[in-house]
């Protein structure tokens, strides 16, 4: 039964990987993937019927957050968007130069990214991108950039990659330590790609021409739009440190407030026939495929994460290499690799349920190395495929990103950043905080938040 579900699932990776050749819509390989998986499940008896209920209702349950905080978000950007407001943002970044743009969106995003999260950042980013290129292929080598900054500026924050937050909030790291021992690990992840392609881009690109609008929007509903916007994603992460709820519910908190707001200015600025935007005409062209995407495929590996593939996975790993230096280190890589091709979150949930953290039988207490390193490989690696992270299917979804463009043309610059970062990381661990006191001491220096939540 394992055996088939997992021939089940690297054939409908494949298809979905291969999608623009078989021209078969990668959404719907995945619903087909999804129910698959779960129904040889089923009809194998391997669990009991009830389990195999409640099993499918947890996973339907977490998947079904992120389904609904990709919707919240994307509403919001597209009502942002439909506003005219990222012109707020697009009139101020005057360069057209390819070599300087880059480098303003990639820090732009890698810092963002730490402050919102990697997918929600990646989803504004595209929408901003969309306004400063108008060449389809210049705008993906942008938006192959914006997934690599968007995974590595989330990688180092608390808040900023769903991996960081699981560690954060199961009491594997604390808040200063994740940030002071993977920020320069995750900046330079990020840095060298953009040295590389920077070095190859010369001239200025070529701006599209503004769409005649039915209705201009004056500019003040443009700047309130913009700022109630990412007032709305940045409570999300406010929201959940004070209530303890899930992100989700922040996310439709904030688009609730700007969608009765909009409603308001729609009835009161209707002129010669032209009603401004609500979140209503919004939904009409919001990207469903995509989040019907994210819903096949994370339904199908959370099923082999009940069957116990991950779990097996990560035993073997642990045989392999062992729990001493270096052998942690190259458990950590190879589990950042592993999380382009199946979900970061069911991997590192595996990894915390091997790995219990109490103090009487730890292997890897709280703080360890161990576990800030897999904070950077889980969110920095996903970046090697354009299907590994959450930020680079949004941006498939949204740009319609050719899977087998991103292999050749992004995926070896993924691949020398994460590289890179993880040497300095491991360079920085086995010298400064090993050798210098208060460096070490002030890792320390904050506790974990309360660990009443079970995420394994």
């Amino acid at each position: 039964m394992e055996l088939l579900i997992i021939v089940i699932f690297v054939i409908g990776y494949a298809c979905i990987a291969l999608e623009h050749p078989l021209k078969i819509n990668k959404t719907a390989t995945a619903l087909l993937l999804g129910v698959l998986v779960w129904t040889i499940l089923a009809l194998s008896h391997a669990l009991p019927g009830n389990i195999i209920s409640a099993e499918l209702v947890e996973n339907l349950g977490e998947t079904a957050e992120i389904v609904f905080f990709l919707l919240g978000a994307m509403t919001i950007v597209t009502l942002i968007e439909d506003y005219q407001g990222f012109r707020v943002i697009t009139d101020k970044i005057t360069t057209s130069n390819k070599k300087k743009l880059l480098w303003v969106l990639s820090i732009l995003t890698f810092f963002l990214s730490a402050l919102l999260d990697n997918m929600t950042t990646a989803i504004v980013m595209i929408a901003l991108l969309r306004k400063l290129i108008a060449d389809r292929k210049e705008r993906w080598l942008y938006a192959g950039m914006v997934i690599l900054a968007a995974n590595a500026g989330g990688a180092w924050s608390p808040i900023g990659d769903v991996t960081t937050i699981m560690l954060w909030i199961g009491g594997q790291v604390t808040t200063v330590n994740i940030i002071v021992k993977t920020l320069i690990a995750s900046f330079v992840c990020m840095v060298v790609p953009v040295l590389v392609v920077g070095a190859t881009l010369k001239g200025d690109i070529e701006r599209p021409q503004e769409e005649a609008a039915g209705l201009e929007v004056p500019a003040h509903l443009r700047r309130l739009v913009l700022i109630m916007g990412i007032a709305a994603l940045i409570f999300v992460p406010v929201f959940k440190t004070i209530t303890h709820l899930p992100p989700y519910l922040g996310m439709l908190f904030g688009l609730g407030i700007l969608w009765i707001t909009t409603e308001i200015i729609s009835r009161k600025y209707e002129k010669e026939g032209h009603k401004l935007p609500t979140a209503v005409s919004t939904l009409e062209h919001i990207d469903t495929p995509t989040i019907l995407f994210f819903l096949g495929i994370l339904m199908a590996v959370s099923c082999l994460k009940v069957v116990g593939i991950l779990g097996h996975l990560a035993g073997g790993l642990n045989t392999a290499f062992g729990t001493e230096v270096p052998g942690f280190f190259f458990i950590d890589l190879i589990i950042g690799v592993l999380s382009s091709i199946v979900d970061n979150v069911p991997l590192v949930a595996a990894v915390m349920g091997m790995y219990p953290i109490d103090p009487d039988t730890a292997i890897f207490a709280t703080n360890h190395p161990f576990w800030e390193f897999l904070a950077y490989c889980a969110g920095t690696g996903g970046s090697l495929l354009i299907i590994g992270s959450a930020a680079g299917v949004a941006v498939m979804g949204m740009e319609k990103i050719d899977f087998i463009w991103y292999l050749k043309k992004i995926s070896w610059l993924a691949l020398l950043g994460y590289i890179a970062g993880a040497i300095v990381f491991v360079l920085m661990d086995l010298t400064l905080f090993e050798n210098i006191p208060w460096l070490r001491d002030l890792t320390m220096a904050l506790p974990a938040p309360n660990q009443t939540l079970s995420l394994v």
